[in-house]
């Protein structure tokens, strides 16, 4: 049995009982997930990413574990971009903080199959099409471009595909029913506003992952580390989510240093054949952004708030 293969079956294990853990025992009711708890899940996820990337080192080498804490990096920032759109979503349906919970529960169960699909996709594509690194590069550069000048993302679900035919097709209630996705009303089975909030959701992170999967594929042609970078930046979602979801509002640079970094990782695949950029140099370049972007937004969001109460 080869090294990858146990690692293979080591993070499956570890994922395996972790998601037993968080989703169905802890977290299997709906509730309000609190900042004390939302801390505490956070923590233990990006410790358990932390641990696995010394198991990467220790069994596959420092380049590897070099590539997966990069890639985790890169996934852990992007993912906190996609906070700001689920907030806008629960927004939008008026979903309490009581059924969030379940909704991202099943929104991270789907984003973990699809993540799947898209990285082998991508990976395939690479290796037969090689010029299909071009795209992926300029479509992160294109993406960087328009998150730091396009202006504010406006969440549109009446226009989303998924939800139109299921509006077509199906009886929608006008109230949430306990925690329900789907409920009996007069003999015929109708979706409530927590299933279209998820089909909101779902689809929203297929557009998350047309970006996120590219910008790891220029650290990495691996699928082990792709994914399971990706895995953890996903599962540790769901706490990040709570735990920044009332503070989002002071990181007000923070989106432009993501769009720095979508572009910078684009830049990288694009001169792939004529400039080798270094994983350090990678790995450098995207805390440093992110550092000065949150030290930033800090800074700057107290000044503002001497002003407002001096």
């Amino acid at each position: 049995m080869s090294t990858q293969t146990i690692m293979w079956i080591s993070f499956a294990v570890v994922m395996t009982v972790m998601f037993i853990l968080d989703i169905g025992i802890f977290n299997r009711k709906s509730h309000e997930i609190r900042f004390r708890e939302a801390l505490t899940w956070t923590l233990v996820w990006v410790s358990l990413a932390l641990l696995f990337n010394a198991g990467v080192y220790f069994y596959l080498g420092p380049t590897k574990a070099l590539e997966f804490f990069t890639g985790y990096i890169i996934e852990e920032s992007l993912s906190v971009d996609n906070l700001f759109v689920f907030i806008m979503i629960f927004s939008y349906f008026h979903i309490s903080k009581i059924h969030q919970p379940k909704i991202l529960k099943w929104g991270i169960i789907g984003a973990l199959l699809m993540r799947a699909i898209f990285i082998l996709v991508g990976i395939e594509l690479i290796e037969r099409f090689h010029w299909m690194i071009y795209v992926f590069g300029g479509l992160l550069v294109i993406t960087g471009i328009k998150m730091a000048f396009g202006g504010e993302e406006k969440i549109e679900p009446e226009k989303n595909l998924l939800v139109r035919i299921v509006r077509k097709f199906v009886p929608i209630t006008k109230r949430v029913r306990d925690d329900r996705f789907f409920i009996r009303k007069g003999g015929i089975l109708a979706a409530t506003p927590l299933f279209l909030t998820l089909l909101v959701v779902e689809s929203s992170d297929v557009i998350f992952a047309v970006d996120s999967i590219p910008a790891v594929l220029a650290v990495t042609h691996d699928p082990f580390i792709v994914y399971t970078s990706n895995v953890f930046a996903i599962m540790g979602l769901r706490s990040l989510y709570y735990l920044l979801a009332h503070v989002m509002e002071m990181f007000v640079y923070l989106k432009l240093g993501i769009s720095f970094i979508l572009a910078f990782v684009g830049v990288k695949m694009l001169l792939t054949d004529i400039y080798h950029i270094s994983i350090y140099f990678s790995l450098g370049m995207i805390v440093g952004v992110l550092t000065i972007s949150i030290l930033t937004s800090i800074t700057i969001g107290s000044r503002k708030e001497k002003k407002l109460h001096g």
